[in-house]
């Protein structure tokens, strides 16, 4: 019998859930936003699989390593868990079409907009993807999740009040909501996943 499919909300990282410090190369660098670890916690006991979707170009332009990055992530998952929330995976892109040499020089698909973290999570963590939330400070991430059936939510932390000023002036379609913070956008995913 086929296990049941999961809700899932994907999250940006930095200006989403950490603070936007540029290139984020140092565990000594990652601190929560206001509220973010609150609204992860209440995601997780609303049943919902956190899943962290992030570019992490720096790898192929050579400003950290991959071997740094896991740090990085390593305090992330510790001061989330000080706070009683976890993540259920975080999935990078070290990729970049024009920077850097192989092998992270090169076109992928998992660099947002393109869908293949989203589609990989999916398949490692049994995701249904129509049910599915993305929250993010940058409108570029939330272009790629419609043909995929998933909700896209833009905060006004990070960028966002920037990124939603440009939406509003080219014309763009606008986000499925715009949330103060990861916390409000939590709240909203909580209520619309109930009528999913």
């Amino acid at each position: 019998m086929e296990r049941e499919k999961r809700r899932a909300v994907f999250l940006d990282r930095d200006g989403t859930i950490n603070r936007e410090v540029g290139y984020l190369d140092q565990p000594s660098k990652v601190e929560l936003l206001p509220r973010s670890a609150k609204a992860i916690g209440s995601l997780n006991r609303a049943g919902f699989q956190v899943v962290v979707v992030t570019n992490q170009s720096g790898v192929a332009r050579g400003y950290f390593t991959e071997e740094m990055l896991t740090k990085v992530h390593q305090r992330l998952i510790k001061l989330l868990q000080e706070e009683g929330a976890h993540l259920n995976g975080i999935y990078y892109c070290p990729h970049h079409p024009e920077e850097g040499k192989p092998p992270y020089r090169k076109d992928c698909n998992c660099r947002k907009p393109k869908p293949g973290m989203l589609l990989e999570a999916s398949r490692d963590l049994n995701l249904d993807l129509s049910r599915s939330f993305m929250v993010s400070d940058k409108y570029s991430d939330l272009q790629m999740i419609h043909q995929l059936g998933v909700k896209g939510i833009l905060v006004l932390t990070g960028f966002g009040e920037k990124e939603l000023a440009q939406v509003v002036q080219q014309g763009n379609p606008s986000p499925d909501y715009v949330a103060e913070d990861l916390e409000d956008a939590a709240q909203w995913i909580i209520k619309v996943g109930a009528e999913r």
